[in-house]
């Protein structure tokens, strides 16, 4: 019996509609779609855990195929009484004196603005996961920068969430071994590239910024930002494509 193709996503990564393409149009060949946390998803791809990984970008190349997929914008979680729960959107320069509860180096914009003290107050918190710093960011202690559909995936009723401008969007791709010859490697690119059964199949080989293809665009949410339903084994939501309106950073006030 051949083994099921196991393919592995991040937190936020939606890859639903890709897995039922598969299954209709490869019933005969089993498919494992699995939540990893973003830590460990090269780990498993580079010791043969998984075959393909949806990931967040940048990551180091060496010996991998890379597809930029889409890109999600960036929002702030706070807690409900914050300041910016008045506002639909907020400039990073505007969070300066709100300490950051997560690595300040995974948000450079940030740390490129943040009062002296505070960015020190940020480097002496101690790790934690995502859920655990925005339950942290619910007493009101401080926010938390992460993609729309990681904002979601924790949500709670003492949060909100904000676009924010000034902080680069974040890209999610698709990943895989350069050695791994598994024919069912191509088959799954061709369904992320949206390539039904009569398209002619490419070669792919290292990175095609410009190729997102059609189910690529078709997985982020609409002009609303609504969430999709998912189960609890492939994953939550994801977020909107594009990075933030309007070239620079804007804020204003709710409707």
């Amino acid at each position: 019996m051949t083994e099921p193709f196991r393919v592995e996503f991040v937190p936020g990564v939606t890859p639903d509609k890709w897995l039922r393409v598969w299954a209709q149009r490869l019933p005969d060949s089993p498919l494992e779609a699995l939540p990893v946390d973003d830590a460990d998803a090269l780990g498993h791809l580079r010791d043969g855990s998984s075959s393909m990984v949806l990931l967040r970008l940048p990551v180091d190349r060496d010996g991998l195929h890379v597809i930029p997929l889409y890109e999600e914008v960036p929002v702030v979680v706070v807690a409900k009484e914050h300041v910016v729960a008045a506002v639909d959107e907020v400039d990073v320069a505007d969070l300066s004196d709100d300490v950051l509860m997560q690595d300040p180096s995974l948000v450079p914009e940030w740390s490129a603005v943040a009062d002296p003290e505070t960015l020190e107050r940020s480097r002496g918190m101690p790790p934690m996961t995502t859920r655990q710093a925005v339950g942290v960011v619910a007493t009101g202690s401080g926010v938390v920068i992460v993609p729309m559909s990681v904002a979601r995936l924790h949500h709670r009723k003492d949060v909100i969430h904000r676009p924010v401008t000034g902080v680069a969007p974040s890209r999610v791709g698709l990943a895989w071994r350069v050695d791994d010859e598994d024919p069912r490697i191509e088959e799954f690119i061709g369904i992320v590239r949206g390539r039904t059964e009569r398209s002619t199949r490419g070669t792919t080989s290292g990175e095609s910024p410009q190729t997102p293809g059609k189910t690529a665009r078709s997985e982020v949410p609409d002009g609303r930002g609504r969430p999709r339903a998912a189960t609890a084994r492939r994953g939550q939501s994801s977020g909107r494509k594009g990075a933030p309106r309007g070239g620079g950073p804007r804020r204003k006030g709710r409707r």
